[in-house]
């Protein structure tokens, strides 16, 4: 009788521990989801409201060099050059991940772009200008992120 009487209060201590660990909310919302019968097979197959995605918040600067790029990228496979506007969309994408990578990359793109002709002499200023802004905001953004030796006055 005495072994029936500890066996009870030692699984009546593991109950009530297990219960402390989940915690009293969590009990509830298991016990609401169980007891919750879905109503018709539809109603398994709903998909689960989504979740919002915070979006990271970006340096002032470096926004100016995703602009900038995405401004290039669409003048340039508006004009026919997609290789090189894929190259520009692939670098501003890094900038998310990983900044110095992708500061790296859109410079060794923008070396590249120096190639690309244009028959219209004004398409050819607008490239020009394009190529200018990015150039200067990459530049901006590698000055603050002390990616680029001084220079010595």
């Amino acid at each position: 009788m005495l072994d029936a009487v500890v066996a009870l209060v030692v699984l009546f201590l593991i109950a009530s521990g297990v219960l402390v660990m989940i915690g009293p909310g969590t009990l509830t919302r298991r016990l609401r989801s169980v007891i919750r019968r879905p109503r018709g097979i539809a109603a398994l197959f709903e998909p689960r409201p989504l979740r919002e995605a915070v979006t990271p918040v970006q340096n002032p600067k470096t926004q100016r060099v995703m602009v900038a790029a995405g401004r290039l990228a669409n003048w340039l496979r508006a004009h026919g050059q997609d290789d090189a506007a894929r190259e520009i969309r692939s670098a501003a994408a890094r900038l998310t991940g990983n900044e110095p990578a992708g500061l790296y990359a859109l410079q060794t793109t923008l070396r590249r772009i120096r190639v690309v002709n244009v028959t219209d002499s004004a398409a050819q200023e607008r490239l020009k200008a394009l190529v200018a802004e990015l150039r200067t905001a990459v530049q901006d953004r590698f000055e603050q992120l002390e990616l680029l030796p001084f220079r010595r006055p």
